[in-house]
């Protein structure tokens, strides 16, 4: 019979894995296969860039080990994709959508990878992004890189995906699989998550390490879930935290970060919150007013008191902000650079520079 996975859920598939309805590769086959019909042929969303050659015996690994009454945690069996500015130490390399980085494949794994496959996550591929995570000219597409491409988004082909974690949200919107990671500095998850209709959450900075993904910004960059359902990212959420002595500004998270966010999902969590309001966001677009307006009513019907607020981000802010961004990722990169070893493809900004 058909597998069916539009829509299904991380709590669905444990249940099916432990009353034997469904295997791991199975479910992972059946997303592969998806990939294959409707993000590189059929449609061609683009959404994803590699394929991990190994995903389906990583698959057949995490199959044994729960015939055996071995479960590594949260994550067990479930298919992720990873942005494709996210270490892995297999044959997947690590490109941030550049033609230069092809064949740069990192000494180990990002922190947030490792986390991953401890708790039993099946990474199935990477996915694409706005080159360098959009931050290498002043003019860009959303969404598209010289290695991969142009996303395209799900609901409308002709429609922009957003970026830089555009690949990241088409893919989980289009049902290509469960997870998928993205990262943010100014955006990057957020909005992916809004134009494909999905969720994304930016953690606060410092929750998750950072370690082994290509940067922008040490002051600003977080890696993040995006998943159909808050439950989902909520769970991967989880299973990503924690203090790395390779990135310092996750220190400051000891002591406050949860290996589980689960107990705190409650229907009634708008109750008694206080949430802003920018309303000089207003008026530019009818259609997104109307949709804005109507979330704005339904968080006030579900107890939130709604605080209007005006011009939260001034133009001088921002320029200051661009400013320690172009430091930041001057410096980010060469770091990046170096810990890629002797091989690397690039050794630094400069060379990235002269190959550009």
């Amino acid at each position: 019979t058909k597998i069916d996975l539009e829509e299904i859920t991380i709590d669905e598939l444990r249940e099916g894995y432990k009353t034997g309805k469904y295997s791991i590769v199975e479910i992972t086959k059946v997303y592969l296969d998806r990939i294959e019909e409707i993000d590189a042929n059929g449609p061609e969303l683009n959404s994803v860039i590699t394929i991990n050659p190994d995903a389906l015996e990583i698959a057949a690994i995490l199959d044994d080990e729960l015939r055996q009454g071995k479960s590594r945690g949260a994550m067990h069996g479930i298919p992720v994709l990873l942005k494709d500015n996210i270490d892995t130490h297999d044959k997947m390399p690590n490109t941030a959508g550049s033609l230069i980085m092809k064949n740069s494949f990192p000494v180990k794994d990002a922190w947030v990878t490792a986390k991953l496959r401890d708790t039993g996550a099946v990474i199935i591929g990477k996915t694409n992004l706005s080159e360098w995570a959009n931050f290498h000219s002043s003019y860009s597409s959303s969404g598209w890189s010289g290695l991969g491409g142009q996303t395209k988004n799900p609901y409308d082909l002709t429609r922009n995906p957003c970026g830089s974690s555009s690949g990241s949200g088409v893919a989980v919107s289009a049902n290509l699989t469960v997870l998928a990671i993205g990262t943010e500095t100014d955006g990057s998850i957020v909005c992916p998550a809004n134009n494909n209709g999905i969720v994304g959450i930016k953690p606060t900075v410092g929750l998750i390490s950072r370690s082994g993904i290509i940067p922008i910004s040490f002051t600003q960059d977080t890696p993040g879930p995006m998943a159909r359902t808050v439950r989902d990212a909520t769970i991967c959420l989880g299973v990503m935290t924690g203090v790395d002595s390779t990135d310092s500004k996750t220190i400051n998270s000891e002591g406050k970060n949860l290996i589980d966010y689960t107990p705190h999902l409650k229907a009634d969590g708008l109750e008694g919150k206080r949430i802003g309001f920018d309303i000089t966001l207003i008026g530019r677009n009818y259609h997104i007013d109307k949709v804005m307006l109507e979330a704005v009513e339904f968080i006030k019907r579900n107890g939130a008191k709604v605080v209007e607020v005006k011009n939260i981000i001034t133009p001088e802010t921002e320029n200051k902000e661009f400013d320690i961004l172009l430091y930041e990722f001057k410096d980010g990169l060469n770091r990046y650079f170096a810990s890629l070893g002797e091989n690397a493809a690039v050794k630094n900004i400069e060379e990235l520079i002269k190959l550009q």
